[in-house]
């Protein structure tokens, strides 16, 4: 099996640690890259060329959904997979239709974080199910 390369953005070191952790403690995953705002992530895809994006929505300069946006017009084959502590259906539709496939909350991380990724990696759609309800 290929190794899925993932860059990892979000603004709070801390998170960006932990989440790179339980990537890395997988054979099949290896994170190519961190940003730490919106404009860092569309420069670090452009430059390191990932299969998939763990984004935070809340970050400085811009945002993850113009930063998913962005990436997702110059490189349709990348997944994007919305990491976030924020749960409402609005802002679901608005991962959506901003090209996301995946949205995880950050409450759930780590019971949904590998399955999300591996569900992204065979391009199908992943939903936490907190919001699903």
């Amino acid at each position: 099996m290929k190794t899925l390369r993932i860059l990892v953005a979000d603004d709070h070191e801390i998170v960006r640690h932990g989440v790179r952790t339980m990537l890395e403690a997988q054979t099949d995953l290896e994170v190519c890259g961190e940003a730490s705002n919106g404009r860092e992530a569309v420069a670090a895809v452009a430059r390191l060329k990932p299969h998939l994006v763990v984004m935070d929505i809340g970050m400085p300069e811009m945002n993850g959904l113009e930063a998913t946006r962005q990436i997702l017009k110059d490189n349709p084959e990348i997944e994007v997979l919305i990491l976030t502590m924020h749960e409402s259906e609005e802002l679901v539709r608005n991962v959506l239709s901003a090209g996301a496939r995946g949205y995880v909350l950050k409450s759930d991380v780590s019971e949904n974080l590998l399955s999300a990724v591996h569900a992204l990696a065979r391009h199908q759609v992943f939903i936490t199910s907190k919001v699903t309800e």
